[in-house]
């Protein structure tokens, strides 16, 4: 889970005061460092989640865009103002966002499919513990490899990413986990994984 401390911000991107100083080698060094932070948080293989309460904008907007899932609280405000600076986005995670300009409220981004879940203010921390615990509780090589089969799947042609799915599902043919399910299926009782 990545989330803030600072109340009704999760991240407002980039100081742009600190910006303006900036040479051109040095922003692009910067864009450069942040589209890797971004690029190696897309890249885990375990479950993401943003819990957004409040403003994510640019460069916030794209860190919450690298996560597997997002939940915000009904207050939050969702955008990338950057062309009404004359800059761009760009740091990473755009390739995931549907058509949005300026800034939109959270609760209609959900039928968009940018956020997940729009829970009332204050309780975007919750609602995102609630969906970790669940996750949780699942197999963790099937999670890691279903993450996997899922983010690298939407970037391949449907042949390439059937090849990944069934990649995955190899690495986790012959484990422990995947025995232990199907027997606490049919015994009717909550599994034991061991990550094995």
């Amino acid at each position: 889970m990545i989330s803030s401390s600072v109340p009704k911000v999760f991240c407002a991107g980039a100081d742009l005061k600190e910006r303006k100083k900036m040479t051109a080698s040095e922003v692009h060094s910067y864009i450069n460092y942040l589209r890797s932070t971004f690029s190696l948080l897309e890249e885990l293989h375990i479950p993401t989640i943003a819990v957004i309460e409040g403003a994510a904008l640019g460069g916030g907007l794209e860190m919450a865009l690298s996560c597997d899932r997002r939940i915000c609280g009904e207050n939050a405000l969702l955008g990338l103002p950057e062309t009404g600076l004359a800059i761009i986005p760009g740091a990473g995670g755009t390739h995931r966002l549907p058509r949005l300009v300026g800034k939109s409220i959270a609760k209609e981004l959900i039928f968009t499919g940018l956020v997940n879940y729009c829970v009332p203010a204050g309780e975007a921390h919750p609602k995102a513990l609630e969906i970790a615990r669940e996750i949780n509780q699942k197999g963790p090589i099937a999670m890691r490899m279903a993450t996997r089969a899922i983010n690298e799947g939407l970037e391949r042609d449907m042949a390439s990413a059937l090849d990944l799915e069934e990649e995955c599902y190899e690495r986790h043919l012959n484990t422990k986990d995947r025995l232990e399910g199907l027997a606490a299926f049919v015994e009717k009782r909550k599994p034991r994984y061991t990550g094995e």
